[in-house]
């Protein structure tokens, strides 16, 4: 038996309820999560409650495909462009701080874009909710690194904010379809509002300030350079996507390759980088963000156009197609209560890499689903989609935070949620412009309808429905086919997703390292 010093007691002595013990987080914490989880669930509805009300705002706004590609995705592209500036920025500057300026912004943003009354403006108020977006997203997490010191706490809480995180971009379609049902398609923006300012209140009064205590200083130049990486290429790939191979396209390529190249040499020569480079030297961490990038991409192009799918082709309204979407929302989070001991088992490679092939697996039931009366298949392929990809996730973000210091934790957000943002641009840009394709392919000729009904057929399917109206019988065989024609793309889309999602599960089993972890 050891003994205990003089004057110590025999027992324990027991924590105070309100203050956590050492190393573990209390209620408080608990609370403040849950501030944090609202914020980033807002944002992941944001990104995809746009896509049922396409339809509507088409009718309103009358946007071209471009722009309407452009009013899909300018939001994630500015996202993408600035996490990385904004994370480091919030270690320097403290994380509640630019958190609250930019739940700030946000709600200013949201505002702006329910009260568009063009195309132009609407790509506008998307672009600058990015901005405030890309000040939220590595806040909110590498807030939760910093109050969940405890590793088992911490995996604990990272479910529950990767939950908020994908359950909110499939809630999208839910919310969006309750509020299209009765009001305008801007109230998916003005809802926003009254979310932010609940938010706001609760990291005012839960969630204490923390920064990096020796940050160095900030590199205006590489902040410039991560911009000036990240947006020529997406663009680059937007732009060739729809216009083909040109001399535009391969220039800025070569723009934004240069500043790839620009930007890491002058972090490895740099004493206080904005990023450091060297993290991509650990399997774990570059495998990760590989996989959960090849996965986002291949989940939310098909994501943008399904919701399409089931007004325009299946004909339910904006709720009702909402409502059907809700089966991959509660899979996501249940997740929430086996995700620990997926990994306990598996390892962090192997879970990522069994997660993503179930999410692909989800993807060909819904291909499969697409064609076919009813919808009990399609059901089951958004449960499968949904469980895959809530693990994914999850397993994702806790392996990117794992393998950096508290101090860091601004950065190593950014780089994480800059994978997940990129992949969602370039989804809806690369999936979303093949779908486009591919449904015009399938198109027939209709030698019989006015020019006017034709073009608006060929521009999408949502203008085609507008523009034959009123045609007769006419147009209703020219709107059956042009509905087959988009059925047919959206399977193709489909199994091509799931082949991305596949690789991505083989880049994960065979990079990632799967040691055994505690629950």
């Amino acid at each position: 038996m050891s003994s205990l010093p003089a004057g110590t007691a025999d027992a324990p002595h027991p924590t105070p309820p309100a203050r956590p013990s050492a190393g573990r987080a209390g209620a408080r914490q608990w609370a403040a999560l849950a501030a944090l989880t609202l914020a980033v669930t807002l944002l992941a509805v944001d990104g995809t409650v746009l896509a049922l009300a396409v339809p509507s705002l088409t009718a309103d706004l009358e946007p071209t495909s471009t722009q309407l590609l452009w009013i899909g995705d300018a939001y994630s592209f500015a996202l993408a462009g600035l996490l990385i500036s904004t994370g480091t920025l919030a270690d320097r500057i403290g994380r509640k701080k630019l958190l609250m300026i930019g739940v700030t912004g946000f709600g200013g943003a949201s505002l702006l874009a329910a009260l568009a009354s063009t195309p132009g403006t609407l790509i506008v108020a998307r672009v600058l909710l990015g901005v405030a977006g890309a000040t939220l997203m590595p806040s909110t997490l590498s807030i939760v690194r910093n109050i969940f010191p405890d590793p088992v706490q911490r995996t604990r809480a990272i479910a529950v904010w990767a939950a908020g995180s994908s359950g909110g971009a499939a809630l999208g379609p839910l919310v969006g379809g309750a509020l299209l049902e009765n009001y305008w398609w801007g109230s998916v923006f003005l809802i926003n509002l009254p979310v932010m300012a609940l938010v706001l209140v609760g990291v005012a009064v839960l969630v204490p300030e923390s920064r990096n205590p020796a940050p160095g200083r900030f590199d205006l130049l590489s902040a410039l350079l991560s911009i000036g990486a990240i947006v020529p290429l997406v663009w680059a790939v937007k732009h060739t996507a729809q216009e083909g191979v040109d001399l535009l396209g391969g220039a800025a390529v070569l723009l934004g390759a240069s500043a790839v190249v620009w930007f890491v040499r002058r972090q490895r020569g740099l004493e206080d980088p904005l990023v450091d480079v060297t993290l991509f030297t650990r399997p774990a961490f570059t495998g990760t963000v590989v996989a959960s990038l090849i996965a986002i991409f291949a989940f939310s192009g098909l994501l943008f156009f399904f919701s399409q799918y089931l007004q325009l082709v299946r004909g339910y309204s904006p709720l009702q197609a909402g409502l059907r979407e809700l089966p991959m929302t509660i899979a996501s989070i249940a997740v929430v209560a086996v995700v620990a001991g997926v990994v306990n088992r598996l390892g962090v490679g192997r879970s990522l890499g069994a997660s993503l092939l179930v999410a692909a697996a989800g993807l060909l039931v819904l291909a499969a689903g697409e064609s076919r009366p009813g919808y009990g298949v399609l059901a089951l392929g958004l449960v499968i989609i949904g469980t895959g990809v809530g693990i994914t996730f999850t397993v994702s973000v806790d392996a990117i935070l794992s393998v950096v210091p508290r101090e860091r934790a601004g950065a190593a957000s950014a780089i994480s949620e800059m994978s997940f943002e990129l992949g969602l641009a370039l989804g809806i840009a690369l999936l979303g412009t093949l779908h486009t394709l591919l449904y015009r392919a399938a198109l027939p000729q209709f030698p019989n309808l006015p020019r006017g009904a034709v073009e608006g057929v060929e521009e999408s399917l949502a203008n085609g429905t507008r523009a034959l109206q009123g045609l007769g019988g006419t147009g209703e065989l020219a709107l059956a086919a042009a509905r087959h024609a988009f059925t047919e793309a959206m399977q193709t889309t489909s199994v091509i997703a799931a082949a991305l999602l596949s690789i991505a599960a083989v880049v994960a089993w065979r990079v990632v390292p799967s040691a055994a972890r505690r629950p």
